[in-house]
Formats: C-alpha cells, structure tokens, sequence
C-alpha cells in the first residue's frame, strides 16, 4: 500500500513528526510493506455487487499487525466500568481497545463504516489520553478510490477530513495525524 494523503488534526503532523519520529517512520513503513493486491480476496453479497472481488478490511488489517506486532506496536484494551448514582441503573462493565499503542502514540486503523472514524479521533483518542496511555493519535484510513474497491459504506480519507475541518477542535481533542492510504 502506499501514503495517499495525510492530514493534520489538532497540529498532529507537528507533533508528531516533532516528538515521535521513530513511531511515524514505523507506521509509514509498515504501510509500504503491505501489498494490497494479496488483499482482494472478499466476494460481495451486496445487492449492488453481487459476486464482485473487493479488498478485505480484516484480511488488510491483520496483515498491518503481522508487521507492526514485531516492533513492538500491541493492541490495548482498558476496562471501563461504570457505576452508575442512581440506583435503578445497573452497574456496566464495558472495554475500550486501541488497535496499536507504542511510546504513547495511539493508532487506530479504521476500514468500517464511517461514523467510526469520528469516534476514533474525537472519543476513543481523548479517552485513552485521559488514561494516560497516549499523548497523540495516528488514526489510518484508505482513501477513497480505495474504499470504493470495498463493502458500502466503507469510511475513506477526504470524508474525515471534511467532518473535522468543519467541526473544529475542542479543548478535549488531543493531537492526530490522519493518514490516507490507498492501493499500489
């Protein structure tokens, strides 16, 4: 795969390419080494596209962690439970997860559906800051002729990068570095 475009959210890029150097050019390269072709493997069951060949999400997912894993890149999960004050409410025990986490950088590589790309940069991110685990996100997402090559609905670069141009920065976002990648 390769870099299609990246974002700076939250002065990320800055910030990132500042104070975590080594954990960009990680993340960039592991990109790089991931041949998406191998990665074409899902059949549609879509109405609109029945039998057609599409990229897999999880196939592509499981490969950026068979590269990232060996150099030190783990997934992080954090408890959450929430004891709730009135007494009619009953006690949840939930978990968040980070798919990668080194040196306090948080990645999230997100080919769902689009609503999960916000809740990555401006929930999950400033949740796991709050707990300490990362100072900064790196939040990774095909492209949109990529995504176009996937399931509906699939969330891609320049839509993020709408939704956060035009929602602003809060004083609860931390600092990210969206990455759109896209095919060979």
């Amino acid at each position: 795969m390769k870099i299609g475009a990246v974002y700076s959210f939250n002065n990320g890029k800055d910030i990132i390419e500042n104070n975590y150097s080594k954990e960009l050019k990680e993340i960039y390269w592991a990109i790089q080494q991931i041949d998406a072709s191998k990665y074409k493997t899902k059949i549609s069951k879509e109405k609109t596209s029945i039998g057609k060949i599409l990229y897999s999400p999880t196939d592509l997912n499981k490969a950026l962690k068979k590269v990232l894993n060996p150099l030190g890149w783990d997934k992080l999960k954090h408890n959450a439970i929430y004891d709730p004050p009135h007494p009619k409410m009953s006690v949840t025990r939930a978990f968040r997860e980070i798919d990668f986490v080194k040196n306090k950088v948080g990645v999230e590589v997100q080919f769902g559906k689009y609503a999960f790309m916000a809740y990555d940069i401006c929930s999950k991110m400033p949740i796991f800051h709050q707990q300490g685990y990362i100072n900064v996100g790196i939040e990774i997402v095909p492209m949109k002729t990529f995504a176009d090559e996937m399931s509906t609905g699939v969330s891609y670069f320049e839509q993020i990068v709408w939704d956060l141009e035009n929602r602003g920065v809060s004083n609860l976002d931390i600092p990210v570095l969206v990455i759109g990648i896209d095919m060979d």
